[in-house]
Parts: C-alpha cells; structure tokens; sequence
C-alpha cells in the first residue's frame, strides 16, 4: 500500500527489518509534570508516556530490547536532581516491566548543543534508533538528529500518526478547513497562520494575539497586548485569501489590575467594538463564543492551537470552553494542539471526543509552516530510510 504524501522517505518501524535480540534506543517525549504526595515525587500526568506505549510494544513484543531516552525541564547541562528521571522510569516500569529510562538527556549540555561525542556516547551498545518524540522534533538536538547518521532508524507509531494527520492538514483536508488559533504573542504565530491560510477556508483568531489585528482594523484596543511591528503582517493576513474571523466582544478587566489563577482584583466587563483606555482584554466574549461556535460546528475539519483567553484565570475562561466544547461537538475530523489546547480539553473531560491530540506545542506549528522538521529530516537520511 503506498504511504501518504506526507511520510515519504520517513523510515517507519517495519523498516528496521527483524528486531528480535537487537538494543533498541528510543528517543520519548516525557517531559512530564510532576507532583509530590506524602514526601515522594511522582508523575502528575502521564498523556505523554502512555502515548509512547505503542511503539514501546510493538518492539517488545517482537524481541527487542528497549531503553527510552527522554528530558525532562531545563537543568541547563548540569545534573539537577530536581530534574531525575526516576519517577518517571518507575511510572514507565509499572506499565511495561523490563523497559529501561536513561537519565536526562540534559543533564549533558552536549545534548542541545548537537555535540557528536555525546551522540557517540548516548548511541554505543544499540543496534537499532527510533524516534518517537514529535513534541521536540523541532530541536536540532544531539539526541535527535545525531543517531540516524550511524544507526538504522525510524519514525514510532507516536511520530508516524503525527506527521500523517498534520500533514492531512496541509494536503487533503476536508472542507470546509477551520483553523482556531489563539494565545499571548502574534509574533509567535505568524508563520503557521500564513501556512494556513494557504489551505484554510476560516482562520479563527483569540487570545492576546487578536488585538494586533483588531488594531490592524482601527480598533481601539485598550491596553490590551500589542505588537506593533506585526501590524503590517496582520493587515496582509486580513486582506488575503482566507477568512480571517476575530471578536466582535470582548471581556477585559479594568487598568492596573490583575489576573491569574485565583486572582480577585479589579472589575470585570464586557465591551462590544473598542475598548476604554486602560482596560485590558483577556477573553472573547459570549458573542464572540457563539459565533465561532457556529463556523466550527460546520466545519469538515477543525484544528485547535490555543486559548481564547487568560482560561487559568477563572473570569476569563469562558471563550476557550465555549470553543473546547464546539471543536468536541464538531461532526468534522477534530485536531488539538498545543499544552494550553490540550489542558483545556482535558479539564473539561472531552478527550474521547477529540479525533486527534497532537503531543506537539511548538513542534505542531513548525510542522505546520514548514512541512518538515530537523528530527523528521534526520530520519530521512537514516541507512535504511525508504529510496523513491
């Protein structure tokens, strides 16, 4: 059967031959939270280790052994116990015995700076590679792009359904194609949304990064976030091909308060149109809500990367429920990006009714722009990576 478009050339588990006897490395993304109950330090949350359980099983089960390699945090090059990879090692034993986890990869500056003595070190006594860690395949890191030089590899089931569902996005998307993207910073996101509206029939934009472009209209926008240098940017993405949906309310708080979890201080308002000076936006409104609630239960696809608003903060969480709840009851193929996207669909129980939850953040929206990422391209050049 041939492969979609978007994994050609990528070496996938059946390309690494008989596994049976051979020392497997495998590159996971469990960089998970933590917590601590009655003084021992445990996973909080493990959607990304019980993610990897798919390839992790298909090599065991055919004779492989496995050792995983992950970081965890930013302990900057230095062994920081703060950062020990044992409680997730013995949360990963307790799902699969005899499955080995390295200590953190960071611990080892030579891991960011793609230092090839460290890959030497980290690759020595493996016969086989694979990389199912598409939350960091972004990263040019020494574990990511380093073993496919020496080692036959190849892309797990994790990284494999990935970059066929993204790369579905960019192809062969159903239609209509609504794009939701949200959080603080434009300047973040302008490069996935030109990608996008490529392809997209409706871009749907919330959070902070909707007042450039409501001050791109002449709005007036309070003292809400604002990055005047994308204002030209965001006036192109307006007049361009895509349908550019932004709020037509908003709720924002008033000057010189503040705003987080549990936070109290200062009033809260609804405005439609402009917003009175010093006041600052942090959500949608309930108009807003509704409307987009609307274009996204008519969409063939929907992908959802980012918050509506400032959602940890209880008065502003309003918007990306309403469009947590929308994309869950959405008749259409439903795609979740992103750690706030993600968080958010999980706090509100509505993961079983998600098509696809991507594990990437950063890694989602590269791939987006891009088509291709540095983990992605190692693969491609690995020994025994598929030849058209």
């Amino acid at each position: 059967m041939a492969r979609p478009l978007a994994l050609a050339g990528l070496p996938l588990l059946e390309d690494l031959g008989d596994v049976a006897g051979k020392r497997v490395l495998v590159r996971t993304d469990f960089n998970v939270p933590l917590k601590d109950v009655d003084g021992r330090v445990v996973v909080a949350d493990d959607f990304r280790i019980r993610s990897a359980v798919p390839t992790l099983s298909w090599l065991i089960d055919r004779g492989a052994t496995v050792v995983c390699a992950s970081h965890l945090g930013r302990p900057d090059g230095k062994k920081d116990e703060r950062y020990s990879m044992d409680p997730v090692a013995r949360h990963v034993r307790s799902l699969l015995p005899g499955v080995e986890v390295l200590e953190n990869l960071r611990f080892n500056a030579g891991e960011t700076a793609n230092d090839a003595a460290f890959t030497a070190s980290l690759v020595e006594g493996f016969d086989l590679y694979v990389n199912d860690a598409f939350g960091v395949s972004h990263r040019a890191h020494a574990s990511l792009v380093g073993p496919p030089t020496v080692l036959p590899s190849a892309a797990g089931r994790l990284v494999q359904h990935e970059v066929e569902i993204l790369g579905g996005l960019l192809s062969e998307p159903k239609k209509p194609f609504v794009a939701i993207v949200g959080g603080a910073k434009v300047a973040d996101k302008l490069g996935v949304l030109k990608a996008l509206a490529k392809v997209a029939d409706s871009i749907i934009v919330g959070g902070g990064m909707a007042f450039t472009f409501l001050g791109a209209q002449g709005r007036s926008i309070g003292g809400s976030l604002f990055d005047a240098s994308r204002l030209d940017d965001c006036a192109a993405l307006l007049g361009g091909h895509a349908e550019i949906l932004l709020p037509t309310d908003i709720v924002a708080l008033s000057p010189g308060s503040s705003f987080g979890p549990g936070e109290t201080s200062g009033d809260v308002d609804t405005f439609t149109g402009d917003l009175p000076e010093g006041w600052v936006g942090l959500d949608i409104g309930a108009q807003s809500a509704a409307s987009f609630a609307s274009v996204i239960a008519n969409a063939g696809t929907v992908l959802w990367n980012g918050p509506m608003g400032a959602f940890e903060d209880e008065r502003f969480a309003l918007g990306t429920r309403a469009v947590g709840a929308a994309v869950a009851s959405c008749g259409g193929n439903s795609v979740v990006g992103g750690g706030d996207s993600c968080r958010a669909i999980e706090e509100m129980g509505l993961v079983d009714q998600i098509s696809f939850m991507s594990t990437g953040g950063g890694a989602s929206l590269e791939f987006l722009e891009f088509g291709d990422l540095p983990g992605l391209a190692a693969l491609r050049h690995a020994p025994n990576a598929p030849r058209s």
